[in-house]
């Protein structure tokens, strides 16, 4: 069967053909009543969710037919890309040929509306309830004319996989990535949902899931942890996938998270089903409380998972409503969602989570204390990652953070601990210096990572790695703060007495240097 081509057959051969694109798009958003990222962000979401949904159901149409399978898309006349977006397709003339304003008419009293209420219908499959939850937020799009909103589709039509050249560009999904990043920018009030695209990658690869096992995140954001975890199980270009079975499991039973927000929540989705996950399972809803916004897609998921990989939220608060469901009372959200990570994992279940070095060094409050004696009691805690000030700069945070794995089922022994610290630097005069911090200029990046994974195999000591046992943690109330034995601190070893007289024999340096510099000295 011969596929009709829906694009203009223009090719993206570099990262920047791709990446411009991407941005004349957001360049028309941008003038168009969507000013920053947290706006035009969500809307080119469902656009270009829908530009790929309807090439990705033509190919599955053709190997349906080649096979003499049947095949039910999820979406049908007037509704698919081809019939209302692309630049031949029927509606859209009908559309633009009507009376003034027939094309958003359609847009937001037809297609929108339509949308949403598929997971409504009798039968409703997996890929039709996860299309209506990305449009569940949206009533109208944020474009401010007709004009603009044809120009926009025009762009995003030229955008598919017959037009990337995926041996010289990013997939699709990573310049989706790119563009969630801009929404977790400084300024952009998103860094809460971002986590560092190279934090993630290193901790999917301590963890290292597996095909077969189940990956969960409860405070997923954009999806970051999940979408990393399928690529490294799938491997490149699906290398790791051996049979049919093992990439359907991928694709519809091994994702599960949890997210509140209901904009970052649709995105998610998006995002994920971008990265190739037919079915995210994704519950949109309060974690902590429990509290359910739409727990359709999250049907007859295990009780216990595999794999945690997660980020939860710093510095929130909860109130009563979410700490009666949890053993140790507090309204730290972290420290709930370590507990809730800690009864999610199956035993011998894998975690690697992300905590502000608050939850680590603190005793003074019971519930923190009890969280963490917990955590080593019922769980291997065999490695913490001291990260530095600066790793989530991008995202608008200076927090301190550390990266914590451990192993469910049997009790902590000994914790491995890793200090990253970024490279060493040159001050004006030339002299080294030791890095203290990331920066938007210097961000960390993964190559970083690369003595911890050369260590990490034996767990040996080194310069930035050493060794703590059980008994030293409990012996200091569980402060699990990384302190660095190894460092070596610049002391002064001066007696007072020696630095009131260095004092003040540079006060009458400054006194000679002023009275040779008076315009009044006699010659």
């Amino acid at each position: 069967m011969a596929r009709k081509s829906n694009h203009n057959g223009k090719r993206h051969t570099t990262p920047q053909s791709l990446n411009g694109a991407v941005k004349n798009i957001c360049d028309i958003m941008r003038r168009s009543n969507c000013a920053g990222a947290l706006q035009y962000v969500p809307e080119l979401t469902w656009i270009l969710f829908l530009r790929i949904l309807d090439e990705r159901e033509q190919h599955e149409a053709e190997a349906a037919a080649a096979v003499g399978a049947e095949f039910t898309p999820s979406l049908e006349a007037p509704y698919r890309w081809r019939d209302w977006a692309a630049p031949d397709a029927p509606k859209r003339r009908e559309l633009e040929t009507g009376a003034l304003g027939a094309f958003f008419n359609f847009v937001n009293g037809e297609l929108i509306p339509h949308l949403k209420r598929l997971k409504d219908r009798p039968n409703a499959t997996p890929r039709q309830k996860v299309i209506s939850e990305i449009f569940s937020g949206i009533e109208r799009t944020r474009i401010d004319t007709e004009r603009n909103l044809l120009d926009v589709l025009d762009k995003v039509n030229e955008i598919s996989a017959e037009t990337v050249d995926p041996t010289h560009v990013f997939t699709l999904s990573q310049v989706y990535e790119g563009l969630l990043l801009k929404m977790g920018e400084k300024g952009n009030d998103g860094g809460q949902f971002f986590t560092p695209r190279e934090v993630i990658r290193a901790m999917v690869r301590v963890i290292d899931p597996k095909i077969g096992e189940t990956v969960y995140d409860p405070g997923c954001g954009t999806g970051g942890f999940l979408a990393q975890a399928y690529e490294h199980m799938a491997g490149p270009n699906n290398e790791k996938i051996t049979s049919p079975d093992q990439l359907e499991t991928l694709k519809r039973s091994t994702f599960y998270g949890r997210e509140k927000d209901n904009a970052i929540y649709p995105i998610a989705l998006a995002n994920l089903m971008l990265h190739g996950i037919d079915e995210p399972h994704i519950w949109h809803g309060n974690t902590l409380t429990g509290g359910e916004i739409y727990g359709g897609l999250f049907q007859d998921a295990p009780a216990l998972f595999d794999v945690v990989l997660t980020n939860p939220p710093f510095g929130g608060k909860e109130g009563k409503e979410a700490q009666t469901r949890f053993a140790y009372k507090t309204s730290a959200t972290q420290v709930l969602f370590l507990q809730h990570v800690i009864d999610s994992l199956k035993p011998g279940g894998r975690c690697g989570i992300v905590l502000d070095e608050g939850v680590l060094f603190r005793t003074n409050e019971t519930a923190f204390v009890q969280t963490k004696r917990k955590l080593l009691d019922d769980c291997d805690l065999w490695c913490i990652v001291s990260l530095p000030p600066g790793t989530f700069i991008n995202a608008g945070a200076g927090v301190k953070t550390n990266l914590l794995f451990f192993t469910k089922g049997q009790p902590t022994e000994k914790i491995w601990y890793y200090e990253l610290l970024p490279p060493p630097w040159k001050d004006r005069q030339g002299k080294m210096r030791p890095g203290t911090r990331f920066t938007i200029k210097y961000p960390l990046t993964l190559a970083h990572f690369d003595e911890f994974f050369r260590l990490l195999p034996t767990r040996g000591d080194s310069e930035h790695s050493w060794t703590v046992t059980r008994q030293e943690i409990e012996a200091r109330n569980f402060d699990l703060k990384a302190v660095n034995p190894h460092r070596k601190n610049d002391e002064d070893t001066r007696t007072p007495e020696e630095l009131i007289a260095l004092i003040r024999a540079k006060g009458r340096e400054v006194e000679e240097a002023l009275a040779a510099l008076s315009p009044h000295k006699q010659s």
